[in-house]
């Protein structure tokens, strides 16, 4: 194998096939990317962690057909490091050794045999094309409530659903719920699939950075498939039955306070200073004025009050101070309303088009 491309070329589709690259994954082979020359198409760049897999092309003169295996962290490096030149990777016949030219700089890489890489999936099943912008907005709306835990496997993903020119996404680590829905022009037929949170947040990445236009879906039976500006990523769909999110959002609240997004998520985050070790913030609500405080032993407390529009008999409610900040940062907009039902049921943080929803589970208060 030969290939002669530019550095910046060669750089800028390297840090998006990286995102494929497995952290973790004592297989050697999935530390590395692939590099795939054809005779008469494009070079590919590949990486997988057999969860989420990312391709590439980047262009370049293929003078010798081939493939190899390079350690993939390394060669991103590497390139970096390279100036602003054409860049030769070379193999020669029958070595384990890969050699990157650029300038008077030139490495030897040990590189593994491409017959050893993962078979990647290929868009299958059925496809259409989505307005980028909306759908990314919408997986920003909600990916923060998806959960860590492995142990779960089906709230580390969010659930996407596709139908008649709308996208509603939901993710929930029991904790809380975060359920969004837009119109994406260009989602057409009936659809679902859960998929990993981090493979969503990564395609968000790639088509920010490639400033698409577009989105390229494809469904298959075991994978879901997103292509951008010659990008494809694909992510395993996580097995297993999704929450019933509607059936977990309450349909009627006791009450329904507006207030001033940018000023309560102030409060909120000077506030949570003071909640120490996972502590809840405590919200008191009073007719006219919300007062927001947190205290941890040992270290001090704080409190600060607002106006708010509120009536009735006075509401004391605590909540995961990092959780009730999440909620509030994903509104748009200049107002926030929060509906609650009592002291012990789950609150409502929304805003003022009701488009997104954010569930949030209390904490019961020590008097």
């Amino acid at each position: 194998m030969k290939i002669v491309c530019s550095q910046d070329d060669l750089l800028g589709r390297l840090q998006i096939a990286a995102r494929g690259v497995s952290q973790r994954s004592t297989v050697q082979i999935l530390s590395g990317v692939l590099v795939r020359a054809e005779a008469d198409g494009p070079v590919e760049l590949a990486a997988t962690d057999m969860e989420l897999s990312v391709r590439v092309t980047v262009p370049a003169q293929v003078h010798e057909p081939g493939s190899t295996v390079l350690p993939g962290r390394l060669l991103l490096e590497i390139v970096r490091a390279l100036p602003q030149s054409e860049v030769t990777i070379e193999q020669t016949p029958g070595t384990g050794a890969v050699r990157i030219a650029c300038g008077s700089s030139e490495y030897s890489l040990h590189a593994q045999g491409a017959e050893d890489f993962p078979h990647l999936p290929e868009a299958s099943g059925p496809s259409f094309t989505l307005e980028r912008e909306s759908f990314v907005s919408t997986i920003n709306y909600v990916a923060r409530a998806a959960s860590r835990d492995e142990s779960r496997p089906v709230l580390t993903g969010i659930l996407v659903e596709f139908g008649d020119g709308r996208v509603t996404m939901a993710a929930t680590d029991s904790y809380r719920l975060s359920v969004k829905e837009a119109v994406v022009p260009g989602s057409g037929g009936d659809a679902q699939a859960i998929v990993p949170a981090r493979a969503l947040v990564e395609l968000g990445r790639i088509a920010a950075a490639l400033d698409a236009d577009s989105i390229q879906v494809s469904i298959g039976e075991n994978q879901i498939l997103f292509g951008v500006e010659g990008v494809w990523l694909s992510a395993r769909r996580i097995d297993g039955q999704f929450p019933n999110y509607r059936q977990l959002l309450p349909q009627a609240f006791e009450h329904e306070i507006p207030a001033a997004r940018s000023e309560l998520l102030d409060v909120v985050r000077r506030t949570a200073l003071m909640a120490q070790r996972t502590l809840p913030l405590r919200l008191a609500f009073e007719p006219g004025k919300l007062t927001i405080s947190a205290q941890t032993q040992d270290v001090g407390e704080a409190r600060e009050s607002i106006p708010v529009d509120f009536h009735g008999e006075p509401l004391e409610i605590g909540f995961n101070a990092e959780f009730l900040r999440d909620g509030i940062e994903s509104v748009e907009g200049d107002t926030v309303r929060l509906k609650l039902i009592s002291p012990l049921r789950p609150g409502l943080v929304q805003g003022e088009d009701g488009s997104f929803s954010y569930l949030i589970m209390p904490i019961r208060l020590s008097t």
